[in-house]
């Protein structure tokens, strides 16, 4: 999804690691080492201050009060989305919605267009690669509609079977739910070409893009996407807040789910009138403080540079998997081109079960995720029954990845693994 090809001007790490409180810590009497940002990225310090500054000087509700306190929330809270739409692009802040997160995101559009849309028989394509949070609406919607669903499989190396998607979408789908990139093998799908069969066969397409807003550039324009989902906790921002974006004309058709206080124009005892885009999907108060912070994240992200963190990313996971190919005994998982793999590695130690190889890791002061990472069916695709996965952020180092390594001789040491 990256729509640069020029080179980009290195980051300055140091300078951006400074800026995250948490890598100060040591943990079990070492420096953290954090290599989970797939799971959930640290926060610098202009979004802990903006949470702060909104808690402490400006709290108030927003949209109806007309005190200075409840208009000063107000413009931080709809200047955030504004922020948000230029991070991604999007035509106009009234297509950002606001989320509790991806899976809230997606499964909005599975209950008002999908509900609305969907009938007994039609296809929803999705693929074997999926996190729980874009395929268990999907099966939900599919039993309360009737639809059925069909899945792209992949590889042996990770990669999506593009002839399988091709095969499909002459079925007619009405749907198609992809991952940008997927956060167990880090394949990075082609987007912008599965976005155009998608469309040229008559279906909607929607992109979770939890993995990929925070080390690309993305342009939902140039995709021409229907709707995108994302997190903020995955992109420096805080948890509790999400977006959808989503093409204007879908979202004007498509009607609110949740019902209740400033999604509405007008209420009566029997009926009642909706509001415009964006407000209609937000009922209630909303998360303030989290939207506020998530604005702040995208500054962030906008100021760092989304190519150079990209390049940046490039080389960390370049270097991390010729490393881990140095290990006798440990499988990676997923394309083993560079070009071709996000930011997270996933891989097994021998038969060393995953959650002993984290917790050994962890006493080293270095923080991996192990499981099943809310993909069972692609685990089970792989035939193990957890990975460990380690994934980098824009404040990650080679150094991190050499305690990773180090970390791993520790867990064949103690493990007794040959």
């Amino acid at each position: 999804m990256a729509t640069s090809t020029h080179p980009a001007a290195p980051i300055d790490v140091a300078a951006l690691r400074a800026e995250f409180p948490v890598l100060e810590r040591r943990i079990n009497g070492h420096p953290l080492a954090y290599l989970d940002s797939a799971a959930t990225t640290l926060k610098p310090r202009s979004v802990l201050d903006a949470l702060d500054r909104y808690n402490r000087t400006a709290t108030a509700n927003v949209h109806r009060g007309v005190y200075t306190l409840a208009e000063e929330a107000t413009e931080l809270y709809e200047g955030a989305r504004e922020r948000v739409a230029a991070l991604v692009n999007a035509p106009s802040s009234e297509q950002i919605i606001y989320t509790r997160n991806t899976t809230e995101a997606i499964n909005l559009v599975a209950l008002s267009w999908g509900r609305s849309n969907l009938r007994d028989g039609d296809l929803i394509v999705c693929s074997e690669m999926e996190h729980h949070s874009n395929l268990v609406p999907w099966q939900m919607l599919a039993g309360a509609t009737g639809a059925r669903l069909e899945f792209v499989p992949i590889d042996d190396a990770g990669h999506l079977r593009l002839e399988v998607l091709d095969d499909l979408l002459g079925q007619g789908p009405r749907l198609v739910a992809i991952t940008a990139v997927s956060n167990v093998l880090g394949t990075i799908n082609p987007v912008a070409s599965i976005i155009r069969k998608a469309h040229d066969a008559g279906a909607r397409v929607l992109l979770d893009a939890a993995q990929s807003i925070p080390h690309q550039p993305v342009d939902v324009a140039a995709l021409d996407v229907d709707w995108l989902a994302f997190s903020g906790h995955k992109m420096y921002g805080p948890t509790g807040i999400g977006v959808l974006y989503g093409r204007r004309s879908l979202l004007e058709e498509m009607p609110p789910v949740l019902g209740g206080g400033d999604m509405i124009r007008r209420v009566g005892l029997r009926a009642s009138t909706w509001n415009d885009l964006p407000w209609k999907f937000e009922a209630g108060t909303p998360a303030i403080a989290e939207a506020i912070g998530l604005g702040a994240a995208a500054d962030f992200l906008l100021a760092a540079g989304l190519d150079r963190v990209w390049s940046h990313e490039r080389a960390l996971v370049e270097y991390a998997m010729g490393r881990l190919a140095e290990i006798d005994g440990v499988r990676v998982y997923g394309p083993p081109e560079v070009a071709e793999h996000g930011g997270a590695i996933s891989f097994n130690v021998g038969d060393v079960h995953p959650h002993d190889v984290a917790s050994v890791l962890d006493g080293e002061g270095i923080a991996i995720r192990a499981g099943h990472h809310c993909a069972q069916p692609l685990i089970e695709r792989l035939g193990v029954a957890a990975t460990s996965r380690a994934s980098v952020g824009l404040y990650t180092t080679t150094d991190d990845i050499d305690r990773l390594i180090a970390g791993l001789a520790t867990v064949k040491r103690v493990l007794g693994v040959a």
